[in-house]
């Protein structure tokens, strides 16, 4: 299990329990965080699940694979270096404390 903090576009926050093997959209659907939709329900093939992980967590997430990359390119808001889709971010216990920033639209 991890915590993973969300922060709203607006600045509010919430801080929400994933289980272990969940990828960071399931738990932010499943606990209602707004911003996160994950139309396509985490098959890599939409872009609503988009967030910005902060950088101190970057280097231990693997690379976007490339459908992911390609996803990232019809994001609603602002592409950054530090965008991934939720839905690609399985949890593990070294992601304990990984805070992901929501950009302003999904759609």
């Amino acid at each position: 299990m991890a915590k993973v903090t969300f922060i709203e576009h607006d600045g509010a926050e919430l801080v929400v329990d994933i289980p272990t093997g969940w990828t960071v959209m399931q738990g932010a659907v499943q606990n209602g965080v707004a911003g996160i939709e994950g139309e396509c329900g985490g098959s890599c093939a939409c872009a609503t699940c988009h967030c910005y992980v902060d950088e101190a967590f970057l280097d231990g997430l693997p690379a976007p694979g490339e459908t992911e990359d390609e996803m990232l390119g019809c994001t609603a808001s602002e592409r950054r270096a530090n965008s991934r889709l939720s839905c690609q971010i399985r949890v593990t216990d070294a992601l304990d404390g990984l805070v992901v920033r929501l950009p302003e639209a999904q759609s």
